[in-house]
């Protein structure tokens, strides 16, 4: 199979770049919301929702664009992920709406109680939505089980695998680096000391999630290296992952936190790069048999939907880029508390 550029590599590129950017965008916000319950006062939890809180419901705008993208140009992707997936997205949608409630219900009341109870639904939820993601991904590069017809033959707890679940810890270490580097970005005084402290810890867990999973990786699923050794020029993009990996300790030591915090985003593009090489051309790899998985090519649209449907992309990407750079534009700065926040 060759890499040769058309319509089909081209979509496959463009949906890894928006769910890249939920990745990016979103992992903040869910790395946030998984060390919440690490600080113990009330104003340090509330500086906390206050960073994301103008931008977490634009964030997860990326991950219905992502979706959207999918279902247009691989609908039969889209329908064999989302009917054998089902249960784990309701169980991320439950998540999800967990944590948007627990966001605008814990400042109702005043009690202390109350707010607890909204603490730990907003930390666990944002907790269960990373590892529910990280399963996922897990899946998508393991294989899963599909039948003549390419529908999915398995059931969740088959989705429940060792690796999988491997993949979705290391994905709850990522997001917590990365949440809580954003935290030490937007925050000052006590609080930004105690995320300084967070970063040294979640990148230790991280590093060590992220080499078991390589090792992993290489051990019990080879077929992830397969384009490497067949275009060595690919091996940049590992390099390119650990030296963004290795630069975060160094910003930070220096007080560049967002220099650290573009750092992390460059990790978190560089793994979804190492997953995009390792599966192409396959979206859907069938275990334990390969000959049966969706590619980008067997479940794509007709070249005219995605012709069609690449200029509607070309006219609306933009206007989600320009109403994310603006909301972040606007909402800059460090976070302070006052009669408006939650």
């Amino acid at each position: 199979m060759t890499m040769a550029l058309d319509l089909h590599v081209i979509w496959f590129g463009l949906v890894g770049i928006l769910l890249t950017g939920y990745a990016i965008l979103d992992g903040f916000d869910l790395g946030v919301g998984a060390l919440h319950l690490l600080t113990r006062k009330d104003e340090h939890r509330r500086l906390m929702i206050n960073a994301i809180g103008p931008v977490w419901d634009g964030n997860e705008v990326w991950l219905v664009t992502g979706g959207g993208a999918l279902f247009a140009a691989f609908p039969e992707v889209y329908a064999t992920v989302f009917s054998g997936f089902y249960l784990a997205f309701m169980l991320l949608l439950c998540m999800l709406i967990f944590r948007a409630v627990a966001i605008e219900f814990r400042s109702k009341l005043p009690g202390r109680g109350w707010r607890q109870v909204w603490d730990a639904s907003f930390s666990l939820a944002s907790i269960g939505c990373s590892l529910l993601l990280g399963v996922a991904f897990g899946n998508v590069v393991w294989g899963v089980p599909l039948n003549a017809e390419r529908e999915f033959a398995g059931s969740f707890p088959g989705l429940l695998n060792p690796y999988a679940l491997l993949v979705g810890v290391t994905t709850v270490a990522l997001f917590m680096m990365h949440g809580a580097i954003y935290v030490a970005l937007k925050t000052e005084g006590e609080l930004h000391e105690i995320a300084r402290g967070w970063i040294n810890n979640t990148i230790i867990f991280f590093t060590v999630c992220y080499g078991l999973t390589t090792m992993a990786t290489l051990l019990y699923v080879p077929h992830m290296g397969q384009h490497m050794r067949d275009y060595p020029v690919f091996f940049a993009v590992p390099v390119l992952t650990m030296l963004a990996v290795a630069n975060i300790p160094r910003e930070i030591h220096f007080g560049r936190d967002f220099l650290a915090f573009l750092s992390s985003g460059a990790t978190m593009a560089g793994l979804m790069a190492l997953v995009a090489i390792g599966i192409f051309p396959n979206l859907v790899l069938s275990r334990p048999n390969p000959e049966l998985s969706l590619t980008i090519y067997n479940a794509a649209s007709s070249p005219k939907t995605l012709t069609i449907m690449l200029i509607i992309a070309a006219i609306g990407v933009p206007i989600v880029l320009a109403y994310t750079s603006s909301i972040y534009y606007i909402f800059r700065g460090k976070v302070k508390l006052d009669t408006m926040s939650y």
